[in-house]
């Protein structure tokens, strides 16, 4: 009982996190776009079968001085809604000191357009989305499961997975990193030019590839996926190996 008064009484600072929770819904028709940019924080986005978004923010700080709740009144969640659209935007005051993270946890209808997705400092997560879109993070992985369509994804310090059920033709998908490895998941059917390179790792393809090398220290590599075209996909990294895998249907 004397050392539970001496920890009450002594005026020790206490460490604890601080949340704020921001939940909102707006309408976005089937086909709509949504775009969203954070800073620190990872983002998910998930699709579901209503024609509606629901953003869903968690703010925290782990300043242990009294002015954690201010800090987090100070960023701000902004979003636009507008007939066909839903944009959203983490706002940080522009002096430095605040150390806030913000965690985005989205759902949006499951036929959508992520015009750009992105953070800084956290990763990305799609799942169980139709469409395309720019998938961006600095230090963070990046990953589309279950999902169909054609997305652009690129980090720094990250890995990247991408999976999908179906492969759209449409314009050239780039896959982008510097330290981080590459999964990317096609389904057999699928109808792409693929262009490969990385200077330090493996690579392992389960589809057919030919090896062609114009860059010194370079791993290059082409191959064509079914009857070719469909536009062209290029994967990228530095440091990290990459995998082409066979995506099966129910797996």
């Amino acid at each position: 009982m004397a050392v539970l008064a001496y920890v009450l009484c002594s005026g020790l600072p206490v460490f604890a996190n601080t949340d704020q929770v921001f939940l909102k819904t707006y309408p976005l028709p089937s086909g709509g776009h949504f775009m969203l940019d954070n800073v620190n924080g990872s983002v998910q986005v998930e699709g579901w079968d209503r024609d509606e978004v629901e953003v869903r923010a968690v703010k925290s700080s782990n300043n242990s001085s009294n002015n954690d709740t201010h800090d987090l009144d100070r960023v701000k969640i902004e979003v636009e809604s507008h007939p066909g659209e839903v944009d959203v935007h983490t706002r940080y005051p522009d002096d430095e000191g605040v150390e806030v993270a913000v965690e985005y946890h989205i759902h949006v209808p499951n036929r959508v357009l992520l015009g750009s997705v992105q953070t800084v400092n956290g990763s990305l997560l799609v799942r169980g989305v139709e469409g395309g879109g720019e998938l961006k993070s600095v230090n963070g992985n990046v990953e589309v499961l279950e999902s169909s369509g054609r997305f652009n994804a690129k980090t720094t310090n990250g890995n990247l997975r991408l999976e999908f059920r179906h492969l759209i033709d449409g314009a050239p998908m780039k896959l982008e990193t510097v330290n981080g490895s590459v999964v990317l998941g096609l389904p057999s059917n699928a109808s792409a030019d693929l262009n490969v390179r990385n200077m330090n790792g493996d690579l392992y393809s389960e589809f057919p590839v030919t090896s062609t090398s114009d860059l010194p220290g370079a791993r290059a590599y082409r191959g064509k996926l079914g009857h070719g075209g469909g536009g062209p996909i290029s994967v990228r990294t530095v440091n990290g190996g990459i995998r082409l895998l066979l995506e099966h249907p129910g797996a």
